[in-house]
């Protein structure tokens, strides 16, 4: 009972006003009894009957009492944070985010795989930000809009597989929606966070256009590039070097991010992922300024629907013995 309170607990002093006023007052005279030798004594059934209704109302007493002092129940305490952050993840779907060339564990992985690795971490770790998330190739799409549901954003983008939404990369198109979902918003802190392996090569909106909007909304892009960039691929009988980051376009996403304040980063393998989403954390750490609250419901009702029908016992009781 440790989530019960009692609101106006001193009306509880108002408990022994009955007996008050039993023994204070004085009793009533009555006329003295007509004593009929001839009747049988009923005495001992008449104290029985005078017992009932002083327990009925003594308990009647108790329950409006009880309700009167508004007992309340309080659930257990919710944590909000004072302030939120709108955080839009914006990732590359193009056919060359299909290219293994991430190392992870000992092995390459492609680039899809491990992003949705260490996004992981990333999105359980924004606790008390409104994330959201939008996919781009040959356009954009919104695929899950901001939302403090991290678990829904994270199964959002674990479920999505390539090729899905066509082969080019629209980084103008992703930057543009991503800002689209901030126009509504009253967050101080508007942060996208742009993923890609490529060039521009699709949609209708230049990304340094997009970027240039996305100041006007007052939102900061960090942008990542990933591929591993020069590495030996082995072959039949000789192996030679290749770099898988050749359509890579470090100048536009280098622009992009100091046009809204933010920073530009290299992924190459996992690890970078890891460490890049890391510092990303520290640029935009998480707001410690809590609220706590507690739901409550007012219980008085439950006393006093037991008072009331304990009056209507009582109501029967005299109606029978009188």
């Amino acid at each position: 009972m440790a989530n019960l309170e009692f609101v106006w607990w001193p009306l509880f002093l108002l408990l022994p006003l009955p007996l008050a006023v039993y023994f204070l007052l004085p009793s009533a005279k009555s006329d003295a009894p007509l004593y009929l030798p001839y009747l049988p004594d009923s005495s001992a059934s008449k104290a029985t009957q005078s017992v009932m209704p002083k327990l009925l109302m003594s308990a009647l007493w108790l329950c409006l009492v009880t309700a009167a002092a508004r007992p309340v129940w309080y659930g257990e305490p919710i944590i909000q944070q004072a302030e939120h952050r709108d955080l839009m993840l914006v990732v590359d779907l193009s056919g060359s985010m299909e290219q293994k060339d991430m190392l992870y564990q000992g092995d390459y992985i492609d680039r899809l795989s491990a992003v949705k690795q260490v996004l992981n971490d990333f999105i359980a770790k924004r606790d008390g930000d409104r994330l959201g998330l939008v996919f781009f190739a040959d356009h954009a799409y919104l695929q899950t809009p901001l939302t403090f549901d991290r678990n829904a954003v994270n199964q959002q983008l674990q479920q999505v597989v390539l090729n899905l939404i066509g082969s080019r990369t629209a980084i103008g198109e992703g930057i543009g929606l991503a800002t689209k979902t901030f126009v509504d918003s009253e967050a101080p802190q508007r942060v996208i966070v742009l993923l890609s392996d490529g060039s521009n090569t699709a949609g209708v909106l230049d990304p340094i256009e997009a970027a240039e909007i996305a100041k006007k909304y007052k939102a900061t892009i960090y942008t990542v590039g990933v591929g591993a960039g020069e590495m030996e691929m082995k072959q039949f009988f000789f192996s030679r070097t290749v770099n898988t980051a050749r359509d890579l376009d470090e100048t536009s996403l280098r622009k992009i991010a100091e046009i809204t304040g933010g920073q530009y980063f290299r992924a190459r393998n996992s690890q970078d992922l890891a460490n890049i989403y890391q510092t990303i954390n520290q640029l935009e750490p998480i707001n410690q300024a809590t609220q706590t609250w507690r739901p409550q419901q007012e219980w008085f009702r439950y006393p006093l629907a037991i008072a009331l029908g304990l009056l209507f016992v009582l109501i029967i009781v005299r109606r029978n013995h009188v």
